[in-house]
């Protein structure tokens, strides 16, 4: 058995749908090991034999990664090693695979951190209440040892299999010529993308900060933050290229900047693909999350697809994806899910999506996006807040009487008589309140979000 660890280390770390936390002081290699041990006794009684892994490009990446295949060959599972990877390679490595996966990444978080992203066979979730509460309890009193024969290891190189799979789920061959800016942000774009698309002819790749590097010399590599997208929006415009592609760390992620630099909203994304995916398989079932416009299920709604609505996060839409058996999924944190792979996530999947519908038609990407954004928006706007479940109860307060319903499926959604609606919810894993506001008009978004934020940085 490894040594019991406290449980306000243990639960400081081991977070409602992933392990993440500063390298040295919060996650060691010790402590991955244990990681590894519980979930590998996890998996090898639902019958798994086999775990992959993969890692990023952080500097404490292969070490993490080696900690946590030592913990799992000591549990008598094999263990596949596909090194440098993004998370939705991780994915496809899983489902290719047909066994469970762990990925190394703290995604956009900054160079001092680390974490572990577990998936089952088939890139199937692994959340607090689908394994990683039990993970918590085991590492807190101590992993019990497995009395039986070690595992054995092998590696394998993915990386062209993944980039062949993905070019079969979707038609590129009717596609015009098309420039494309990408902005990697020195994370694992910079190894998937020239896979993916840089083997397209039609296809002509501007890369912008491709070269590996966990300390992020250029910009944090998290395009939700607008200061990570001016680099790219200033070299569409400069150069005219047909539109601008940003990753984010792990690059699970994909952004969109049209042909005049202006972002498009990872929700006009949805519905773009939920478009095409409904267009395949008309009456198929959408999955996104609440604090998506409601552009998104009016459009699939329209489309005689069914709309279903969920809480943020990956593992709950996974979990959706996987109930409902819907087609597509998307968040308006810009994770694309798709029933073609395996219900996960993947940007780059996203991206080819995106690269298609705007390849077989002439013309811009501010044009096709535009169809798709009926509603104006705040963005994720987060505060810093000491008491989190007091500021939602004030909020909630000074709107009672103008709220047409409230509903707590993840935070408190209001949703006000003229249409407008808010979503204030706490974060899992930092003192904050994030809020999103969504109305007919941007001067209403404004109203809306003064007079909230006035009320939670009271």
């Amino acid at each position: 058995m490894t040594v019991a660890r406290s449980a306000e280390s243990v639960q400081a770390v081991i977070k409602a749908y992933d392990v993440r936390g500063v390298v040295g002081e919060q996650i060691d290699a010790d402590f991955v090991r244990d990681v590894a041990g519980s979930f590998a006794r996890l998996m090898r009684a639902e019958g798994a034999q086999r775990i992959v892994i993969g890692h990023d490009m952080r500097d404490s990446s292969p070490e993490l990664a080696a900690a946590f295949a030592d913990g799992t060959l000591a549990q008598g599972l094999d263990v596949v090693h596909i090194g440098l990877a993004s998370t939705d390679e991780l994915y496809f490595a899983s489902g290719h695979l047909d066994c469970p996966g762990a990925m190394f990444t703290a995604s956009h978080n900054p160079a001092e951190y680390n974490g572990i992203k577990l998936c089952r066979a088939k890139a199937l979730p692994v959340g607090q209440d689908t394994g990683l509460a039990t993970i918590t309890e085991e590492v807190i009193a101590g992993v019990p040892a497995f009395d039986g024969p070690r595992g054995s290891e092998t590696r394998e190189d993915l990386l062209s299999a993944y980039a062949e799979f993905l070019h079969k789920l979707v038609d590129l061959s009717g596609s015009r010529p098309l420039r494309i800016a990408v902005d990697a942000g020195n994370g694992m774009g910079g190894y998937t993308v020239p896979a993916v698309l840089g083997t397209l002819p039609q296809f002509t790749i501007e890369p912008l900060y491709f070269e590996l590097d966990g300390t992020f010399p250029n910009h944090e590599a998290n395009p939700l933050d607008p200061k990570n997208l001016v680099d790219l929006q200033d070299h569409v415009r400069k150069t005219g290229a047909d539109l601008g592609l940003a990753f984010d760390g792990d690059a699970d992620r994909c952004f969109v900047v049209d042909e005049k630099g202006d972002p498009v909203s990872p929700s006009a994304i949805t519905g773009l693909v939920a478009e095409r995916e409904l267009t395949k398989e008309p009456g198929a079932t959408v999955i996104h999350n609440l604090i998506t416009s409601k552009a998104v299920p009016e459009l699939v709604t329209e489309l005689g697809g069914t709309p279903v609505r969920t809480r943020v996060g990956h593992s709950f839409i996974k979990q959706q994806m996987a109930a409902t058996g819907a087609i597509f999924g998307g968040e308006h944190s810009a994770h694309y899910y798709f029933r073609d792979f395996w219900g996960a996530d993947s940007g780059m999947l996203a991206a080819l999506h995106v690269l298609a519908a705007l390849g077989e038609k002439d013309r811009p990407m501010s044009d096709l996006a535009s169809a798709y954004a009926t509603y104006a928006a705040s963005g994720e706007i987060n505060s810093t807040v000491a008491d989190a479940a007091g500021r939602t109860t004030a909020v909630l307060e000074a709107f009672g009487k103008r709220a047409k319903s409230v509903d707590r499926l993840d935070g408190v959604t209001v949703q006000l008589a003229d249409g407008a609606w808010f979503n204030l919810r706490a974060s899992n894993t930092e003192p904050l309140l994030r809020l999103n506001v969504e109305a007919r008009s941007q001067e209403e978004v404004d109203a809306l979000v003064t007079e909230i934020l006035s009320i939670v940085r009271a």
